[in-house]
């Protein structure tokens, strides 16, 4: 997006508010201040930012949900106002769900072209259906696949015991699909999707890439819901994922009198509070996934401030990966936090989110967290693009 205003006069300050209403009905509201050129022009470097660095904010007027507000003033007089519909998914896309037992849909660009890459695409441990991740990406020229894996109708509520055979399944789908060569075929998921990219890149020789987003490279234990409170659930050892029907290895939480005084308190938690200590446990070795047997190239995306799993987590998947000679690369964003596997270009300036009666720390400052959530989606896009 590129932001012009003209006709002011040379040197004028000039306020700029952006507004959007959320499909939740919340408003939110930035406003920055540029200075005219000599032409009477403003040309923001770095437009984005005034949708990146918005915040709740009472005050901003009731939209219609995305769509974007533009005011400039001068001297707190309106001098232009734009709207612009940001469109969730594109036009020109075909959409079809999976069906066949499988929660999911399949977007394809428009016209005819073969021979494109396929993505599935798969959430983390929030649950549900990407759905509009997927059509953004797909907008891209790719086959995309956005598969829920449970917190969905039709599928449990809890992240336990899922079959890495249905995601597998999904795999075979896109390989099998008219418009996909079966060789560019790429698992992308974030945080517990990560995890699961990983898990089925390794384990089933159709993946011919795997990008994982603040993910891991070791199998941690799944998440029961339906025990309800943060602490119950994270106290719970339960497997996340079966292979053969069997449960894959995991890592069990340690969950130390740190964190229980943290939630007893009413303070912010951290996932990472909980994964991190595990790391030291002799059950390491067993649920740490086999990467080495990806059948192509991997990208792994983390960033420094991650109150997830922490980069600590990609770095073993990145060093396995090179003891063996595997094609990848390991990125991490200084001062980021876990919230980048969505597309960009929304706020990032609300960090602490709610939980199951707690609320989540994801760690980041606003600003190193829009970049990496940018650079991020570009780093996917083009590495599908190069399979």
């Amino acid at each position: 997006m590129t932001i012009v205003v003209d006709g002011l006069p040379a040197g004028a300050a000039v306020t700029m508010r952006a507004s959007q209403t959320d499909p939740t009905g919340t408003p939110w509201g930035a406003v920055e201040t540029f200075t005219a050129g000599a032409d009477g022009t403003v040309v923001p470097e770095r437009p984005m930012r005034l949708i990146t660095s918005m915040t709740p904010d009472a005050d901003a007027p009731i939209a219609t949900p995305d769509v974007l507000t533009l005011v400039a003033e001068v001297d707190a007089a309106p001098v232009a106002v734009v709207h612009v519909e940001r469109l969730r998914v594109p036009d020109g896309l075909h959409r079809s769900d999976l069906g066949d037992g499988s929660v999911g849909v399949c977007y394809e660009p428009a016209g005819d072209a073969t021979g494109l890459p396929g993505v599935l695409l798969l959430g983390g441990s929030e649950g549900g259906l990407h759905d509009t991740d997927a059509a953004l990406l797909a907008r891209h020229g790719f086959v995309v696949v956005a598969l829920a894996y449970f917190g969905a109708a039709g599928l449990p509520p809890a992240l336990v015991d899922v079959p890495l055979e249905y995601l597998a399944r999904a795999v075979d789908r896109l390989a099998a699909h008219p418009r996909v060569d079966p060789s560019r075929v790429v698992v992308a998921g974030g945080s517990k999707g990560g995890e699961a990219a990983l898990l089925v890149g390794a384990h089933f020789p159709a993946v011919r890439g795997v990008v994982s987003v603040v993910g891991s490279g070791v199998v941690t234990q799944g998440a029961d819901f339906t025990l309800g409170s943060f602490l119950d659930i994270v106290s719970t050892p339960v497997a996340g994922w079966t292979l053969g029907g069997e449960p894959v290895p995991y890592l069990p939480h340690v969950v130390a009198d740190e964190v229980r005084d943290a939630v007893a308190e009413g303070a912010p938690a951290t996932l990472r509070a909980v994964f991190r200590p595990a790391l030291e446990l002799p059950t390491r070795e067993a649920a740490t996934i086999p990467v080495e047997r990806i059948n192509g190239p991997v990208l792994l995306l983390s960033t420094e401030d991650d109150q997830g799993y922490g980069p600590e987590f990609h770095e073993i998947a990145a060093a396995r990966l090179a003891a063996h000679g595997r094609p990848h690369e390991n990125v991490v964003y200084p001062g980021a936090g876990h919230l980048i596997a969505a597309p960009p270009y929304s706020p990032t300036t609300v960090s602490v989110l709610p939980g199951p009666g707690v609320l989540f720390d994801n760690g980041g400052t606003p600003e190193a967290t829009a970049f990496a959530r940018e650079d991020a989606w570009r780093r996917l896009r083009e590495f599908v693009a190069g399979i």
